[in-house]
């Protein structure tokens, strides 16, 4: 455990995260009691059990406030719940979101805009807050990667994805969010520019042949061009037919690709799509193209 200079304790990594969302889960709760405080109990339970967009609220305010499997933990920052509860937060946000936001639009539509203002001033701008809370959930909980792009540990995050390059056992191991979606070997894998529509999974086109040349042929042209033959150098990789060579400044979306003809079934394998939305993400890229270049 680190201290700070004052003496405190360091907080965890993700932490932050889930403390957020109780305090909003908190908030839903204190303003849900304080609109049902005028009704009595039985005609509470019978309102709810008459009512499913109450027990929603009830489901997503218990999931807010119990968070039941999250914990923060060093190794893993960006994701301290597990992926069932980001993705029903995430759900059931939206809906909020877009409940709460219907009913605004609608209410300054029928109502006229000065009645509308004068209810979300009596409603102490709730009206206004719940959506931002909504907003705020789905926020806390939208896809990321497993770990941020560190070159220098080969490990390299592009949109919600991430690689680990693991150079003694050759192998590159690749994550969605924090779901593991394989371990590939890195002579295997190649970066290319995606399209904007693509074939279906497992369906690519098959790599270009290459042209057969003798060794004493080969041998005989680098001797006229006076470049000596350099056996450390990377070998080429295979071309894909259409499909572009990855460039960080040009392409903006890109495919990782596993032609393994070793597994079969599995060659020519799409293995994840990304948009290339942020700097970051273009870092990354870049950066991991020009380690699966290296073997």
């Amino acid at each position: 455990m680190t201290l700070r200079k004052g003496g405190l304790p360091e907080p965890i990594p993700g932490s932050g995260t889930l403390f957020a969302l109780r305090v909003i889960g908190i908030v839903f709760l204190i303003r849900w009691v304080h609109s049902m405080s005028d009704f009595g109990l039985a005609a509470l339970l019978q309102a709810m059990a008459g009512s499913a967009w109450a027990c929603i609220n009830l489901a997503f305010i218990a999931l807010l406030i119990v968070l039941p499997g999250a914990r923060a933990r060093a190794e893993r920052p960006a994701h301290p719940m597990p992926q069932w509860l980001r993705q029903a937060l995430r759900a059931l946000g939206a809906l909020g979101f877009l409940f709460a936001a219907w009913l605004v639009c609608y209410y300054f539509f029928v109502s006229g805009a000065a009645a509308a203002l004068r209810a979300v001033r009596d409603a102490n701008g709730w009206p206004l807050v719940a959506p931002a809370l909504f907003a705020a959930t789905i926020w806390l909980c939208r896809p990321r990667p497993l770990w941020p792009t560190n070159p220098v540990a080969r490990r390299y995050a592009i949109g919600r994805f991430a690689v680990m390059l693991d150079v003694p056992q050759q192998t590159a191991i690749v994550w969605a969010e924090n779901r593991k979606m394989g371990q590939y070997a890195i002579q295997e894998l190649a970066l290319y520019g995606a399209r904007s529509l693509w074939p279906a999974r497992n369906s690519l086109p098959k790599p270009a042949p290459a042209v057969a040349q003798s060794p004493s042929s080969s041998a005989a042209q680098d001797a006229q061009s006076g470049v000596p033959a350099d056996p450390a150098a990377p070998r080429p990789r295979a071309a894909w037919v259409n499909l572009p060579e990855f460039d960080a400044t040009r392409s903006r979306s890109l495919a990782l690709l596993w032609s393994s003809p070793a597994a079969a079934g599995h060659n020519r394998h799409l293995v994840f799509r990304a948009t290339l939305w942020r700097a970051a993400d273009r870092f990354a890229a870049q950066a991991l193209d020009a380690a699966l270049r290296r073997f």
